[in-house]
């Protein structure tokens, strides 16, 4: 069976190396696991500590492989999103550019298997809204990297933003939404970070995506499409608490109308988790996610296959949905080259 992976993470060596020659925060740094440490400022936590893994495209292409399915990948970035705004406007620019890129690259190179997502500097909004365009235009990138937060402006959903996802809409951009590391690590810190990595990340993402209906900004832009990770962080299940609660936000339909009509994966070890989401959602709306190599996409695997879903949902899931709601490409067919003449001889 051919599997879309809409959650999939790989991150290309050239970028962290150019931020590693910073003299200043944010800087980044090698590791002792192969991998790049990120901090956004002296003393603060590391929005990144990843290990070689996350660089090495074959090995993660081949550990698929070992699956048993044909699998193509949709490149996001995770956490480390925020990092493209922590930098002056001109400097994220420079930086979120370079990786996108190394995402096109890696779309040429891997044609009709590796598709990849851009960088976005959000703490200039024209710049944004160009980078966007250059990524989506001319590079061919099939969706952007939205973070739950923004550098020192945290907002998401503030006011200065809506030329940016007025433009994202008319594009038709998927914007990719994940946890950033950036405003609860510290508050939930403590248990070698175990009460962060099981809830502060389901509450980051909620929280980043909840002000997106509050602002009005999903109401004011019907046609935006927002992919949310982890099989949408709380929302599904608060749905109801979220719409007795926030009345004062005086929107004119319930709060779970729009979170309805977000899109968003499979990333759940837990396989009620996946079929709540499926039936909260809705079967069109859930593409199939791994979080490779975040987790391990066989144990993805099993717990998707327990839920029991019949074969045309699963085939939804698995491929269609993501290949519709991304709008992804086979590769253009190479024209063949006419056989070479040979000279006539007398």
């Amino acid at each position: 069976m051919r599997i879309v992976d809409s959650h999939f993470h790989w991150r290309p060596r050239s970028v962290l190396d150019r931020i590693c020659e910073r003299k200043d925060f944010p800087k980044a740094k090698p590791n002792s696991k192969g991998g790049y440490l990120y901090r956004r400022g002296e003393g603060g936590s590391a929005i990144s500590n990843a290990g070689g893994e996350w660089f090495d495209l074959d090995a993660l292409f081949a550990h698929l492989d070992s699956l048993g399915h044909d699998f193509d990948v949709v490149c996001s970035i995770g956490p480390f999103s925020v990092a493209f705004s922590d930098f002056q406007a001109e400097e994220g620019r420079d930086i979120s550019m370079m990786w996108n890129e190394e995402m096109a690259a890696m779309q040429r190179k891997h044609a009709g298997r590796f598709y990849g997502t851009g960088a976005l500097p959000l703490v200039d909004t024209k710049v944004a809204i160009e980078v966007m365009e250059h990524a989506v235009g001319e590079l061919g990138l099939c969706g952007m990297n939205l973070p739950g937060s923004i550098g020192k402006d945290t907002r998401i959903d503030a006011e200065r933003l809506e030329p940016f996802y007025d433009r994202a809409e008319e594009l038709g951009v998927t914007l990719f939404m994940h946890p950033t590391d950036g405003i609860y690590e510290e508050m939930l810190d403590g248990y070698n970070g175990a009460l962060y990595l099981s809830l502060g990340r389901v509450i980051d993402v909620s929280v980043a995506a909840y002000r997106l209906v509050l602002s009005g900004i999903m109401e004011r832009h019907p046609k935006l499409k927002i992919f949310m990770s982890h099989t949408g962080g709380a929302l599904p299940y608060q749905s109801g608490r979220m719409d007795k609660n926030s009345k004062a936000a005086k929107l004119p339909q319930n709060p779970s109308t729009y979170i309805k009509r977000m899109f968003t994966d499979t990333v759940s070890p837990h396989t009620a988790g996946m079929k709540f989401a499926i039936e909260y959602y809705g079967v069109d709306n859930i593409m199939y996610g791994t979080d490779y190599p975040c987790w391990d996409p066989g144990t993805c695997l099993k717990l998707f296959n327990e839920i029991g879903l019949s074969a045309a949902d699963q085939e939804k899931i698995f491929f269609s949905n993501a290949r519709r709601i991304l709008g992804l490409k086979d590769p253009a067919p190479t024209k063949a080259q006419p056989a070479k003449r040979e000279p006539v001889t007398a």
